[in-house]
């Protein structure tokens, strides 16, 4: 792998391929200020990964349109503040990166990129640039789909997220943080791997691993994917938080960094955890307050972590499969995603989680989104009907069902639009859009 001081060195190789890295078709030459979003633009809404929303009434929202992608989709979609809709696919031929208008549906751009760009969500900036990884590169589109640059990068980058000085983070599944101008694409400090890169000089034949090495591994969060999912970022304080499986180990940790870009090195580890119990496939989530990270596991128990030190506060449950990215609320309130055991909704008491209330009656398809006046849209289902279903966040009480028209099998994320449209895609590839 390529890393730090020594990876500048060791990258000197790709640099006929760093060429490639163009600022070519920029949507302007004034700085970009990437963290002005009223849409949805990462992977789980914001920097904390907190798939929430500051929009209301969206139990008023009726059926608008839907539309089929020609491929399998496992990312949600995400939305720029001026209502342009991106999202990956996977196709055999043709596009699998498309953008479309909420309003009409009527779709605006796709291109084609490697193969691999169907595992993240496209990140938008506040002008609808996109920012988006695929098979060994990390590249940006202007709002018309135009490539304004490609950066090489050792892998595939896990969905990407802004930095608290409007650069942006791009960490692969192999390991590698790359911190990127938004403007060029240019690495601002220099590459930090979080798996010990192999010894070239003593070692001169050795070969790197192919882009997408083990990122199949990823859906499952075993050892073969270090890094599985979006990290998220404390954007005050410069930290970040990821699930990382390092060279070895029998289990992976929460481990959180902190960026300083006038710093020598810029990337810094804070802490690691204790090895987790199980692996990871979820995202972090940060608390609103900053003070707590929270993670699901694959055999179903969330867990809530001390920001400051990495040290366990209290894990609820296990068995019940919400191994998804959970919802977390301003207030405390945290929605598992995902699950055999229905909707239900926890408190953070400090020291302990409690359970508010559970809907077993409900079989939850999609992911949750908490809204700014306490109600919860998800997918669940109905026999063999999926609705759009808003819920009362304090009661669990149903608000309102909404059909949507012809789906099968489950989603993959809720998207919140400008407007408090409600977006969501299916994996089998169809978007569905709502609007008030």
């Amino acid at each position: 792998m390529l890393g730090g001081r020594a990876g500048l060195a060791r990258t000197a190789s790709l640099a006929t391929v760093a060429v490639l890295t163009v600022a070519a078709c920029s949507s302007g030459s004034d700085t970009v200020d990437a963290l002005d979003s009223s849409g949805w633009p990462a992977a789980h809404a914001d920097a904390r990964n907190s798939n929430s929303t500051e929009h209301s009434g969206l139990e008023n929202a009726t059926f608008d349109w839907s539309r089929p992608l020609g491929g399998p989709v496992v990312s949600p979609v995400s939305i720029a503040s001026t209502g342009q809709m991106f999202v990956s696919t996977y196709t055999d031929a043709g596009c699998n990166l498309f953008s479309f208008e909420i309003d009409s549906g009527r779709k605006r751009w796709c291109n084609r990129s490697g193969p691999s760009v169907a595992t993240a969500t496209p990140l938008v900036d506040s002008v609808a640039n996109t920012y988006i990884g695929d098979d060994g590169g990390f590249s940006s589109f202007n709002d018309h789909g135009q490539l304004r640059w490609r950066t090489p990068v050792y892998g595939v980058p896990r969905s990407a997220q802004f930095l608290g000085d409007g650069s942006v983070l791009a960490v692969t599944q192999l390991g590698q943080v790359n911190i990127l101008d938004t403007q060029t694409g240019r690495t601002t400090v220099p590459i930090h791997d979080l798996i010990s890169p192999p010894e070239f000089l003593e070692a001169p034949n050795t070969d790197f691993l192919p882009p997408d090495t083990g990122l199949e591994a990823c859906a499952t969060g075993s050892s073969q994917c270090p890094v599985a999912a979006a990290p998220a970022v404390d954007l005050d304080a410069s930290n970040i938080y990821l699930v990382l499986w390092r060279a070895g180990a029998i289990a992976p940790q929460l481990v959180s960094l902190h960026y300083d870009a006038d710093a020598t090195p810029a990337v810094t580890e804070r802490w690691s955890s204790e090895l987790l119990p199980a692996a990871v496939t979820s995202s972090p989530v940060l608390s609103a307050d900053g003070e707590s990270v929270y993670l699901a596991d694959v055999d179903g128990r969330l867990s809530a972590y001390n920001t400051s030190d990495g040290t366990a506060k209290w894990t609820y449950g296990a068995g019940f499969g919400a191994s998804g990215t959970p919802s977390i609320s301003s207030d405390g309130s945290i929605v598992p995603t995902g699950g055999d055991a229905g909707l239900r909704s926890l408190r953070d008491e400090g020291d302990r989680a409690t359970l508010e209330w559970e809907r077993n009656d409900l079989q939850q398809l999609g992911t949750p989104v908490h809204t700014a006046d306490d109600t919860i849209v998800t997918v669940t289902g109905r026999g063999n009907e999926l609705v759009i279903s808003t819920v009362d966040a304090n009661t669990g009480n149903t608000v309102a069902d909404r059909p949507l028209p012809g789906a099968t099998g489950f989603t993959v994320g809720t998207s919140i639009g400008p407007d408090g449209q409600v977006v969501t895609s299916t994996y089998l590839g169809e978007i569905f859009t709502y609007s008030s």
